[in-house]
């Protein structure tokens, strides 16, 4: 389905199933929920539940500085991968890709600038086969 066919939410939805599915393959890992939101020439996505099995045992292990080693060496390897998915499902290129990852909530925010806004269906101001309700005069005094 091209872009021009889908609404801005089907696009955000389209690209928070799209990067479940990416973690889940690469990581191993499915995240509980994936927000992603477009603005123009950006997008914002918050990842919950991010932390993988691996850093969660870590970090059950007293060893926070090697969990976020860890999570930092992660989201450096699957950078490339989040920059082909939003690029892929958007039609932009990405020229900024910022991510970063808090351990002790578990959540993962991801930053991105697009060369181009996506381009998106715009939704009618009224659904088909709703009028809008006439307005009535009233008389001043």
């Amino acid at each position: 389905m091209v872009n021009a066919e889908l609404t801005v939410g089907q696009l955000e939805r389209k690209l928070s199933q799209k990067l479940q599915a990416l973690y889940k393959e690469k990581l191993g890992h499915r995240p509980s929920q994936i927000t992603c939101k477009l603005f123009d020439q950006k997008v914002v996505i918050i990842i919950e539940d991010s932390i993988t099995p691996t850093e969660q045992l870590l970090l059950a292990t007293g060893d926070n500085r090697l969990a976020e080693q860890v999570r930092s060496n992660l989201d450096e390897a699957i950078a490339p991968y989040i920059r082909e998915t939003i690029e892929q499902i958007l039609e932009a290129k990405v020229e900024d890709l910022l991510i970063d990852a808090t351990i002790e909530t578990g959540r993962m925010a991801i930053v991105t600038v697009l060369a181009d806004n996506p381009i998106a269906r715009k939704i009618e101001a009224t659904p088909k086969g709703k009028k809008l309700p006439k307005a009535s005069a009233i008389p001043f005094s």
